[in-house]
């Protein structure tokens, strides 16, 4: 299966692998983060290539911090390349941001000044990657919870010039829009209507929350909660101008049974089919 043929997938959680595997529905798929499986063997490594004889997975990395000030780590990309060799995947992406500080590993995915030598670096950054996977990657936009000074760029502008440069492409995750422009104060739905959709290879769909002191005012991107209807919303209005696409439903925290996130992807599978058929 092409990432042309798939619909809307889930992300992959031990707790529901017995689910996952016997689950038939038609376009499914499942991600993974690979940092979890770059391993020679084991249990969980035999459970991905289990799925992945029956499914297409992909791979959504969270650790190569191509927005650092050094290139990615040459072993982690060297067992990346080993896993997509091994598994095969529909789809790999990263994040658009960096974790990593001379030799220091973060638990988060931080931001970026957008400036002239940031693009010169991520550039050089996402062609090493490819180049080591042999495959194009997509990058994912961020989520942003407050102004930062410095930016010579605008992001949607920053996006496509990536694109332009490097052949990469594109992750959009529209929680991400949402949380961005309501912690921020813009338009989602310009955001939405200008993002670079040619080059979108997988869209994103998650839940949020509010932040515990501050509520409404502070939008954290939580995936532990149901994708809100303004989101759904953001996410019709995309595939309207983009066509269907690879669609992922990210549940990190507090998972339901897998009956319950099985019922939000199916809801998206049913959008992606009535897209497809209008655009036919």
């Amino acid at each position: 299966m092409t990432p042309t043929t798939l619909t809307a997938g889930l992300g992959l959680k031990p707790q529901h692998y017995d689910a996952a595997l016997s689950c038939d529905q038609p376009g499914l798929w499942f991600e993974v983060h690979p940092e979890n499986y770059l391993v020679a063997g084991g249990p969980r490594l035999a459970w991905l290539e289990a799925i992945r004889a029956r499914h297409p997975v992909s791979l959504h990395g969270v650790s190569l911090s191509l927005a650092a000030d050094a290139a990615p780590d040459a072993a982690h990309l060297e067992r990346l390349a080993a896993l997509a060799a091994r598994v095969e995947p529909a789809l790999v992406s990263e994040h658009l941001a960096w974790s990593a500080w001379r030799g220091t590993y973060l638990p988060d995915l931080l931001p970026f000044a957008r400036t002239h030598a940031a693009l010169s670096r991520i550039t050089g950054n996402i062609a090493r990657t490819q180049d080591a996977l042999a495959r194009r990657i997509a990058l994912e936009n961020p989520s942003h919870y407050l102004h930062m000074q410095g930016h010579d760029w605008d992001e949607i502008d920053f996006l496509h010039e990536l694109v332009r440069r490097t052949g990469c492409g594109l992750l959009l995750d529209v929680n991400n829009v949402h949380v961005s422009a309501r912690n921020l104060g813009f338009s989602a739905e310009a955001y939405i209507d200008a993002f670079p959709v040619d080059a979108v290879m997988e869209i994103h769909l998650a839940g949020h929350a509010q932040d515990p002191r501050l509520g409404p005012a502070l939008l954290i991107d939580s995936h532990d909660a149901p994708i809100a209807p303004q989101v759904w919303a953001l996410y019709e209005r995309l595939i309207a101008r983009a066509g269907p696409r690879p669609t992922l439903i990210e549940r990190d925290e507090q998972l339901p049974p897998f009956a319950e996130l099985l019922a939000e992807r199916n809801l998206a599978h049913a959008l992606l089919q009535a897209t497809s058929m209008a655009c036919a």
